[in-house]
């Protein structure tokens, strides 16, 4: 990869090979999203929505789509409703929606207070957000992921240029909570990786309980019946009976189904000593795949939704702190994380997209 000098000998501007495009959108009720589109100059190609927490919508590699849009289509928080099943009248999918911060799974009530499905983070639009393309003739400065893991382990000489996009997104109410969750997206110059940094910090005076849950969504051509579900599972529970009748095929996908019953597995993953572990979904067909990394000291359930209906045709991959359920559901009685005032949590994500994947296997480094 050549650095800084030496590439703008051949281009005017940076932007003709990789960079960010900030834009709002119109029509709709997509009318007034802002957010950016981010290349990386090596064929990964993703877009982020300001006004909906910092998620991601679309994401391809080389012209091939990755992510699941839904019916719903991109939807201003404007249009959020809280009742009933309003949640998925605005439930676009796209390669993250993040769910929390209060509630994840269906509503309910606990202590007297109402909770909407997945709670509220996903339809709040970010604060103090930041978008940047940072280079350097000295690579050796380009590392803005904080404390490394495993996964962060990369040559910067490599990268010398780092795309960032970060903000902040407030969950309160007066009388209430006051939870900040701050995310920093990184991509760099020809690596095939989006490194999502998040923290969630108490900014109240009062104990609050946390459930988080990134809710990845795999769509077509990535996901087809060519596909399957790589994951170091020790152990795979079904959530209901629907699940359990799918159990012996719960790494399988197959062609739309009509009038399909979605099925959620939880999974119990190996992980390396450090806690670190990964899942992917790789399509033998098209020799592509798509990897996250987590770690499980920080996500300790990883929750797969297979839905292989007409229409709504999506394989979701879930690291998440508890179960999808519900707060008040008597698996999370024991297992909700609680934060204390001025205490902060950080969950980090990576998503890697594989090329080559024939003889792809994990290696834990037991």
């Amino acid at each position: 990869m050549i650095v800084k000098r030496e590439m703008l000998r051949y281009v005017g501007d940076p932007n003709q090979l990789f960079g960010i495009k900030p834009y709002t959108m119109t029509g709709g009720r997509a009318d007034g999203i802002r957010a950016f589109d981010v290349r990386n100059g090596s064929g990964l190609e993703f877009t982020i929505l300001q006004d909906r927490c910092l998620d991601i919508s679309a994401l391809s590699f080389k012209g091939v789509n990755c992510s699941y849009l839904s019916k719903a289509g991109i939807v201003s928080p404007y249009y959020y409703e809280k009742d009933g099943n309003g949640f998925l009248r605005s439930f676009y999918s796209g390669m993250l929606t993040t769910c929390g911060l209060r509630n994840v799974g269906p509503p309910c009530v606990d202590g007297g207070e109402a909770f909407t499905q997945h709670g509220r983070i996903s339809s709040i639009a970010a604060e103090n957000v930041g978008a940047c393309v940072e280079m350097e003739n000295n690579p050796s400065a380009m590392d803005v992921g904080g404390t490394k893991t495993k996964y962060e382990d990369f040559d910067a000489g490599e990268h010398p240029a780092v795309m960032t996009v970060s903000g902040t997104m407030r969950e309160a109410c007066v009388f209430g909570e006051n939870l900040l969750l701050h995310r920093r997206i990184v991509c760099r110059q020809g690596e095939n990786k989006i490194r999502i940094y998040n923290t969630v910090e108490n900014a109240g005076f009062r104990r609050e309980a946390l459930l988080l849950l990134f809710h990845f969504n795999i769509g077509y051509p990535l996901l087809d019946e060519n596909a399957c579900l790589i994951a170091p599972s020790t152990k795979v529970t079904p959530r209901d009976a629907v699940a359990e009748a799918g159990i012996a095929t719960w790494n399988r996908c197959r062609k739309p189904v009509p009038d399909y019953r979605e099925q959620v597995f939880y999974h119990d993953l190996k992980a390396d000593k450090d806690g670190n572990t990964s899942v992917a979904l790789i399509n033998k067909k098209l020799n592509l795949g798509l990897a996250l990394h987590f770690n499980k000291s920080q996500l300790f359930n990883f929750t797969q939704w297979k839905q292989m209906g007409e229409g709504e045709y999506v394989m979701g991959l879930e690291p998440c702190n508890c179960f999808v359920d519900g707060r008040t559901a008597p698996c999370n009685r024991n297992v909700i994380n609680r934060l204390e005032p001025g205490e902060i949590r950080r969950f980090d994500i990576i998503l890697e997209i594989l090329e080559e994947t024939g003889g792809y296997i994990f290696d834990f480094h037991h």
